[in-house]
């Protein structure tokens, strides 16, 4: 009897692999199957299409080689010794319209923070490290790495911060200044852009009921 149930399982178990093979035509598992017939991308996939007209800048972080917008083309007063071609202190004026004096720095407390420890009062055309070192405005993400290293950690792997283009190469990502004002970095609250009426509507029944 023994031998006889085990004539049959084997019966059904080469059943089964000549099935199997038969429904996968030649191919003896779906992976085969897969590689063999799968249609190659004739091709390689970009973001340069969506960089075009964008003036960048590329940059090595550690292990990681990816491009930033450019910035200094960006502020309006650059080079900033067009004004600033005397001391401060020789400048505060109170007709000075364009001037910075309106700016509230609420990134740190003043004992902490002032203009000075970013900005070079000998050197207004470029940024000034914690060691007293230049940085470029093209690179002010280096000035905000010094104290936010965890974000910067991230934001150099591409987990931080948003991307200029897509995921495929060349990856392009926006700095810290792209999201952040320096002078008051966080965010405040705000309604969605977009007011979903009809779950409000359902909120309000729910508490009516």
């Amino acid at each position: 009897m023994k031998n006889k149930n085990r004539i049959y399982c084997t019966l059904l178990l080469l059943f089964a692999i000549l099935s199997s093979c038969k429904n996968e035509g030649e191919y003896h598992s779906v992976s085969d199957r897969i590689a063999a017939e799968e249609v190659p991308y004739h091709g390689t996939l970009s973001s340069e299409e969506l960089l075009a007209g964008r003036d960048l800048i590329k940059i090595t972080e550690g292990d990681h080689i990816f491009l930033i917008p450019e910035r200094k083309s960006q502020i309006k007063s650059f080079a900033c010794i067009e004004c600033h071609s005397k001391p401060l202190s020789q400048m505060k004026e109170p007709d000075k319209t364009k001037a910075h004096w309106d700016i509230t720095i609420k990134h740190a407390n003043i004992e902490t923070m002032n203009c000075a420890s970013c900005h070079n009062p000998q050197d207004m055309n470029n940024l000034r490290s914690l060691t007293g070192s230049k940085i470029d405005f093209d690179l002010s993400y280096k000035l905000c790495a010094q104290c936010h290293n965890t974000q910067f950690k991230d934001w150099k792997g591409g987990a931080h911060g948003k991307k200029i283009s897509g995921w495929t190469p060349p990856r392009a990502s926006m700095t810290c200044v792209e999201c952040h004002n320096p002078h008051d970095p966080g965010f405040s609250q705000r309604w969605p852009a977009q007011f979903n009426t009809k779950k409000a509507i359902e909120r309000k029944e729910g508490l009516d009921h």
